[in-house]
């Protein structure tokens, strides 16, 4: 996992079929996360290919996305009933 960073993929999307097509995407790269907030190991190719079929799936006018590195090195933290993320040296693909 040397060559991957890990983003926080978040969305705000107004229409409920693009917003269930958007789920679809970014559920592709999560390694764990809730709602509309993701966590993704990604390297440099898998962002470009994320962020690709985000820009097909999304209204500019109406909906948002962000796509955040985040600092792997700091303690994740959860709050309430959330699980911190998977950190895996392996994905199973399906």
């Amino acid at each position: 996992m040397s060559n991957r960073k890990l983003y926080l993929a978040a969305y705000d999307v107004a229409h409920h079929r693009r917003l269930r097509r958007m789920l679809e995407v970014v559920r592709d790269y999560a390694t764990g996360g809730q709602k509309s907030a993701y966590e993704c190991w990604l390297d440099d190719r898998e962002r470009d290919e994320l962020l690709q079929r985000v820009r097909r799936e999304l209204d500019l006018d109406e909906d948002r996305f962000a796509c955040v590195e985040l600092n792997a090195r700091l303690k994740t933290r959860t709050l309430g009933k959330a699980i911190a993320p998977a950190r895996l040296d392996y994905f199973l693909v399906e």
